[in-house]
């Protein structure tokens, strides 16, 4: 068994990908944030015995899409997200996870053209070896998969968002044995998020960014 752990905040404007603003506005960017979370959970839950779980933060209430996002995460177990920083609250989560004794495969919600295929060969990566990490092209990494989530402790030393923090998590995790998994380009700016959309043919993410 493996745990599919999406790590997500909710897509509250003004709060949510501010880096898409301009040329969106901030309902637009937290639109944009919250069809990404959606398409993501949709291949999560297509992925066939596994078990998906959401580290969460941030307020659903005012986020964009908030009824779609509720009714999407009742379908998932909710954890909340504990740290100070990034690296601390990705640790915790991985710590949480460990209390199932599963396998984890992590991934955010800034990589929305996932495909169910592309997940279930990760976990299938896994079988073979401690850990599997895809990079991000922006130099970062959008997927983390773990034997033994307990692993993921070294996380809470790492530095995040640099253009080394695919090359910093690989030598953290240099005693494994560990795999690299396809490289994807995450979302952050516009012109990101319509790289990614133009390489997707259904979702709402496609649907939403084609059109801008």
């Amino acid at each position: 068994m493996t745990c599919l752990l999406v790590v997500a905040k909710a897509p509250v404007p003004g709060l949510a990908k501010t880096r898409l603003c301009p040329p969106a506005t901030p309902q637009e960017a937290a639109d944009i944030a919250a069809a990404a979370l959606l398409d993501t959970l949709d291949a999560v839950f297509a992925v066939p015995g596994s078990t998906p779980v959401v580290a969460f933060t941030g307020d659903l209430v005012q986020a964009a899409r908030r009824d779609e996002l509720a009714a999407a995460l009742d379908r998932a177990m909710v954890i909340p997200q504990r740290g100070a920083t990034f690296g601390e609250r990705l640790a915790n989560a991985h710590a949480d996870i460990a209390a199932l004794g599963v396998h984890v495969l992590q991934i955010g919600m800034d990589t929305p053209q996932v495909t169910p295929e592309l997940l279930l060969g990760a976990i299938d990566r896994l079988t073979d070896l401690d850990a599997v990490l895809g990079f991000a092209a922006d130099g970062g990494w959008w997927a983390l998969g773990l034997q033994n989530p307990r692993e993921a402790a070294v996380l809470r030393d790492v530095p995040m968002s640099r253009p080394d923090t695919g090359d910093l998590t690989f030598q953290a995790f240099g005693h494994l044995r560990i795999g690299h998994l396809p490289v994807l380009s995450d979302v952050d700016t516009m012109a990101d998020a319509r790289h990614v959309a133009a390489r997707m043919t259904t979702g709402r993410f496609a649907s939403l960014v084609g059109v801008r």
